[in-house]
């Protein structure tokens, strides 16, 4: 059988053991540390299996090779994958779940603490020479916030975001649940326009779907406290960006953690790039990116294929 790994450079950086899939017989692998559009077509033709973080898949590149048996996503959204053509042609497709909750988790309250701490703030603070001019011991000159006693909203309470709520009661947050847009109702959650005004921190755990494509706007933005903060680690579409630049030079919402965005990389600009937006922290998509997570990754991405090669495939998709 022949194996290709699209892209391996949005995964490993010369730190992980490839060995989970590179070691298991039958299967000749060839890996490309990134490959464009041109090139996709060339590169999966002949090809059984195929694994794929953020290269797209759509019907005609599915189409294109019947020899084309498994179709592992290195990663749990498969939104880069045409699920429906995969379908029609009899491909099975697999994603990996569960992998990163400690690295996202932690990344979560990474932003909550700066955010909250004012620490940015602070740090520019010291940077410009204010505290070693200044009369007293300390600079009180941004208010913080203590976490204890606070409601958390969580949108998305799979994996991630029970990580998420498991971290929260530690600090002493009340977490409150969200009723999953465009499903059914569920115990114990709270209709998003609900939900909003009552949180102190709102932070995102669904996947980017056509119900929850700018799920956080406007109107939205407007319904959260003042001195509310969002965090997005999910999907870029899922907040309007817009809407988000101008609540934070509003003064509508207090601050924002944001991880990804619509368009990554941003090669075409981005509104939350700005260097003006107060109380915005951006990072470039790497809350699920310790060493440990990626590793993980890995690991699935061979056990989906040898799950896969004993007829007893797991974590399909379609």
């Amino acid at each position: 059988m022949q194996g290709v790994f699209l892209d391996t450079d949005t995964i490993d950086a010369n730190d992980l053991d490839l060995s989970p899939f590179t070691a298991i017989d039958r299967i000749a692998w060839q890996s490309y540390g990134t490959t464009s559009p041109e090139q996709l077509l060339e590169r999966i033709s002949g090809a059984n299996i195929v694994i794929s973080n953020k290269v797209v898949l759509d019907r005609a590149a599915i189409q294109s090779t019947s020899s084309l048996k498994l179709i592992v996503v290195a990663a749990t959204g498969t939104n880069n994958i045409d699920l429906a053509a995969a379908r029609e042609m009899d491909v099975i497709v697999c994603n990996v779940r569960g992998y990163g909750t400690p690295s996202v988790a932690q990344h979560v309250f990474t932003l909550i603490l700066a955010l909250t701490t004012r620490l940015p703030l602070y740090m520019q603070a010291i940077a410009e020479g204010r505290w070693q001019k200044h009369p007293h011991f300390c600079l009180f000159d941004f208010p913080i916030r203590e976490l204890d006693g606070k409601s958390l909203g969580i949108v998305g309470y799979g994996t991630l975001g029970q990580g998420v709520a498991k971290v929260a009661h530690g600090f002493g947050l009340k977490v409150l649940l969200a009723q999953r847009p465009g499903g059914p109702p569920q115990e114990g959650r709270i209709d998003l326009a609900d939900l909003l005004p009552q949180v102190d921190i709102l932070t995102l755990h669904c996947p980017l779907t056509e119900q929850t494509r700018n799920l956080i706007d406007q109107a939205e933005l407007e319904a959260m406290k003042r001195d509310a903060i969002l965090i997005n680690t999910a999907r870029g579409g899922i907040v309007n960006e817009r809407a988000l630049v101008k609540a934070l030079c509003d003064g509508t919402i207090a601050g924002a953690g944001i991880d990804v965005l619509s368009e990554e990389p941003p090669v075409n600009g981005n509104p939350l790039l700005a260097t003006n937006i107060p109380n915005l922290i951006v990072t470039p998509h790497i809350a699920w990116a310790s060493k440990e997570s990626r590793q993980r990754v890995i690991n699935i991405v061979g056990d989906n294929i040898r799950a896969f090669l004993k007829g007893d495939p797991q974590n399909v998709v379609r």
